[in-house]
């Protein structure tokens, strides 16, 4: 069974920075795509950014050029954020798809506000 865990989030000013880590556990394969979504209060859940294996990332509009996503190793992949916006507040989930299967890690919550 894959098991997601992430760390990195709390509060933080706007225009300041944080760095979010996922590491994964269980059968992880070469060919599955790990990234991260987010959730703010009220909104579903989005896209923030994702690798693809032999293809590169993907990045949502509202955050390219300030975030960047790297997939360290197999197992774990970060998300470093730059001059941060209120409107990036939220819960952040891990995500990772291999085959037909998809796993959400619990979240983590990233906070923007003066």
């Amino acid at each position: 069974q894959v098991q997601l865990v992430e760390s990195g989030g709390g509060l933080v000013q706007p225009g300041g920075s944080l760095r979010l880590s996922c590491a994964a556990s269980g059968s992880i394969f070469s060919f599955s795509t790990m990234g991260w979504y987010r959730q703010a209060p009220g909104k579903e859940r989005e896209l923030v950014a994702k690798v693809i294996p032999g293809s590169g990332t993907n990045y949502a509009d509202s955050v390219k050029g300030r975030f960047t996503i790297s997939r360290d190793n197999l197992r774990t992949v970060s998300l470093q954020m730059n001059s941060l916006k209120p409107e990036d507040t939220g819960v952040y989930f891990c995500n990772l798809r291999q085959g037909t299967r998809e796993y959400w890690g619990q979240g983590t919550q990233v906070t923007v506000s003066s």
